[in-house]
């Protein structure tokens, strides 16, 4: 087998994903990092699953643990602009040098077993290796999917257990309900750990209870009522919570503020662990400095034109909220695009309130709804839109329809994002 020799050989090669065709389960995964020297078992963890927020919990998490002195590492998916985003160390990316090596060891491992591993298996391997050998002190480490049967979920107790805002997707694969998706979603928890839940429905939280109850392991949910608000605005959100703080939040948006107690919580419960170097000023340092681009991220002013990646009717919800509480009664002017097969409908119906006008293009997908059947469904409910020819024209038509006091939001997708984010800084 010839080794890959250049990143666009290597980034081709993990393009691959075939994990519809793959059955579910851990023993691809275990097999594969047997024969790497199982790295996962040289790192310590802070595992992070749910639907919505486990990203920028990751982020945020990530920031605070590298403010406190710590040679930290985070595992994410998907990515905006490129795949090096993934994997990073102290906010760094993956080198060039070092994804392609990792991927040749890893290739030459899975070419000895018996079943192909998945892309994404293949992925979280590479990651594993690269944060042993930066000699990581620690890692947020991002579910990709569901929990329980995911390939992140091989490594031994983590740390802290963290389960995000959990909503009503994949159902085919996790289950039809919000208490089944929770299951799946609580798997990562393990004896010997900590857990830390974002307070949400009494169903969902039950079972994170009775799967702690299982394990034996203490828990923590976010608690809304220990929550001082001090200040939100663009430039940041400032906040107090359970007496500790004030804490300064570089992100916008309420469920970022909420993604935030998620955070604080999880530093507490390092801190009763040892990790006594994350103290309330580092904790304030990491998420006044944490970055995750592509939600509810502004990018330019005069006009405003923010950026999020909400792709499914309860994402958008928590966008609208925003917006509102940003902008008021301020309608805005919205650029996107939706996959035919989602509940695109509710997901437009829930914006349609805060919408001046709709600029609207075939989502980058084989699974997209045309642009001008979307513009015709828009102009149908009495909202102005119009179609555009791709991400790069939307964008320009958007600007051209704007005003300096107005603002432009798009959503629909993080991979849209990303497009969207490489043509604003093309205009």
């Amino acid at each position: 087998m010839k080794e890959l020799q250049t990143i666009d050989e290597t980034l081709k090669y993990l393009q691959f994903d075939n994990w519809e065709q793959s059955a579910p389960g851990l023993a691809r995964s275990r097999e594969l990092l047997g024969l790497l020297g199982n790295p996962q078992e040289k790192l310590k963890f802070v595992h992070i699953a749910g639907t919505n927020g486990k990203g920028s919990t990751a982020a945020m998490l990530a920031s605070v643990l590298q403010s406190a002195g710590y040679r930290t590492g985070l595992y994410t998916s998907p990515h905006l602009l490129r795949f090096h985003e993934r994997m990073r160390v102290c906010g760094r990316e993956i080198d060039d040098a070092s994804l392609i090596a990792l991927t040749n060891t890893v290739r030459a491992a899975a070419e000895r077993m018996s079943e192909m591993p998945t892309g994404f298996e293949i992925m979280t391997a590479i990651a594993f290796l690269y944060f042993v050998q930066e000699q990581c002190d620690i890692v947020a480490l991002e579910v990709g999917l569901g929990g329980r049967m995911d390939s992140t979920n091989v490594i031994p107790a983590p740390e802290v257990c963290v389960v995000t805002n959990i909503g009503l997707e994949h159902t085919a694969i996790l289950g039809d309900t919000l208490e089944k998706i929770a299951t799946e979603k609580c798997g990562i928890i393990k004896h010997g750990a900590h857990a830390v839940l974002f307070g949400q429905t009494e169903g969902v939280e039950n079972v994170a209870r009775e799967t702690c109850a299982r394990e034996d392991v203490p828990l923590t949910i976010t608690a809304q009522s220990e929550l001082t608000r001090i200040s939100s605005s663009l430039d940041g959100q400032v906040f107090r919570y359970r007496g500790h703080g004030p804490f300064h939040l570089r992100l916008l948006g309420e469920y970022q503020l909420l993604n935030a107690l998620t955070v604080v919580d999880v530093s507490f419960a390092l801190r009763k662990r040892g990790w006594d170097k994350l103290t309330d000023a580092a904790i304030d340092q990491g998420l006044s400095t944490a970055q995750w681009p592509g939600r509810l991220e502004l990018l330019r002013r005069s006009p405003d034109f923010i950026v999020d990646g909400a792709h499914n009717p309860q994402c958008v919800d928590a966008l609208m909220a925003s917006l509102s509480s940003l902008y008021g009664d301020k309608k805005l002017i919205f650029l996107t695009g939706v996959l035919r097969d989602k509940d695109w409908q509710q997901m437009l119906r829930r914006a349609l309130p805060l919408a001046k006008a709709f600029v609207v293009i075939t989502a980058p997908s084989a699974r997209a709804l045309d642009e001008n059947e979307l513009a015709g469904w828009l102009n149908a409910q009495g909202v102005p839109a119009i179609p555009a020819a791709d991400t790069d024209d939307g964008v320009r038509r958007a600007l051209a329809m704007a005003g300096k006091d107005d603002a432009i939001c798009s959503w629909g997708s993080l991979y849209f994002t990303g497009e969207v984010r490489h043509a604003l800084s093309a205009q």
